[in-house]
């Protein structure tokens, strides 16, 4: 069964490696790769694609992760699909996350990526909490089904290994607080020769509510000890990111929301484990510059301006959140649908007025009340996969035909 015991209970003191040159944790090790500053951008769908992830790239140091992308579109090539995979020519190492429910698929994927040289790293999504995927057995509900992700996993790490590509798992606690999976999970990738484990200190049924359980990343890596351990969930600023790694021991941090609307973040991260107080704090002026290279970056990333437009939109919240810029400019801002346009609500805003402060940090992006999870029916009843479930599985991974 999942590890049920109550997260009280565990009093974890985690040991943080002494300082080394003023830094505060070494170079993160994933396979062949070092990431001199362990930190990583999450895949986010919608978010990270090539134009968002120059932004980050730029701002400072890590490992930059595409957005997910489906197995079987991928196996199928599927013109979006080939898209998200694809890397910018300076972009190194390339990262890309793959989610699928069929080891065969899964596998298939995999190495179409590696064999192509089509990426340097290669996530596996087992954390995603969206009812159109967990409603298959996917993403965090998935491990409960303990032979299908052993199965999964090691198809992924087979089909990579003969070309050097270290494959990742990232992962949330369990589907609730009565299904944890994350410790067993965590061993048996592992076992199979992943490269790192990452735990989104939360329950599928969390969603992206409450607060993130640092203390089960601390449990995580306590008992994962051959591999680089990662902790994801509530870091909206640099200082989080150090006080997960001194709560939890972790080996480094994996920021998905506290960066949307600040690539500059990971200047800030950057600065935070090499010892530094340094820290980015834009005026709005700086904001809008950066806006107005993002929505340029996206044009170049989609071909199509009013397409790219459309996509800056839900950024426009996250750049602007703290700013006194009104809530009819705000609206305004979240309708262009041309940069000419998007000049003139630029130009129109108080372009002399200094970073806010508190306003302008913490919580971005969705949060919402937990969700009693989506799963296929009888998910539950057994931690083994049924031939039923096994070709229910199949049928929805074959139905699956976007990125």
């Amino acid at each position: 069964m999942g590890d049920n015991r109550p997260v009280q209970q565990l009093t974890v003191t985690p040991t943080v490696p002494p300082r080394v040159d003023g830094r505060v944790l070494p170079p993160l090790h994933i396979g062949p790769l070092t990431i001199d500053t362990p930190v990583v951008l999450a895949p986010m769908a919608g978010v990270t694609n090539a134009a968002f992830r120059r932004l980050c790239r730029e701002s400072g140091a890590g490992l930059y992760v595409a957005e997910m992308v489906t197995s079987r579109a991928l196996v199928e090539r599927g013109e979006e699909s080939m898209r998200i995979i694809a890397h910018e020519p300076d972009e190194k190492p390339r990262s890309v996350q793959v989610y699928g429910v069929d080891p065969v698929t899964v596998g298939a994927a995999v190495r179409l990526i590696a064999s192509e040289d089509r990426a340097d790293h290669i996530d596996l999504n087992f954390g995603c909490p969206v009812p159109k995927v967990t409603r298959r057995g996917g993403g965090a509900a998935l491990p409960w089904k303990r032979d299908l992700f052993r199965s999964i996993v090691s198809a992924a790490v087979d089909a990579a290994s003969p070309y050097g590509v270290p494959v990742t798992v990232k992962m949330r606690k369990g589907i609730d607080e009565d299904h944890l999976t994350y410790l067993e999970a965590g061993l048996v990738a592992q076992d199979v020769g992943v490269a790192a484990v990452a735990l989104h200190a939360r329950t599928a049924a969390d969603y992206y509510s409450g607060t993130a359980d640092w203390e089960a990343i601390a449990r995580l890596k306590e008992t994962v000890t051959d591999i680089p351990v990662l902790g994801n969930g509530d870091i909206w600023s640099a200082e989080d990111a150090l006080a997960m790694v001194a709560q939890t021991g972790c080996d480094g941090v994996v920021v998905g929301r506290g960066c949307q609307g600040r690539p500059w973040l990971f200047a800030d991260l950057a600065a935070a484990f090499a010892g530094s107080d340094e820290r980015r704090r834009p005026g709005l002026g700086e904001v809008a510059a950066v806006v107005r290279r993002h929505a340029v970056l996206m044009v170049e990333t989609f071909g199509e301006e009013s397409k790219a437009l459309r996509e800056m939109r839900k950024h426009m919240a996250w750049y602007f959140k703290g700013y006194v810029v009104g809530g009819e400019v705000r609206a305004q801002l979240g309708l262009v649908s041309t940069l000419a346009e998007l000049d003139d609500r630029l130009a129109g805003l108080d372009l002399d007025q200094p970073y806010p402060g508190v306003g302008a940090e913490g919580q971005r992006g969705r949060a919402g009340s937990p969700k009693r999870p989506s799963l296929p029916d009888g998910w539950l009843d057994s931690r083994d996969l049924s031939e039923s479930f096994r070709r229910a599985l199949h049928e929805a991974e074959l139905s699956v035909s976007g990125g």
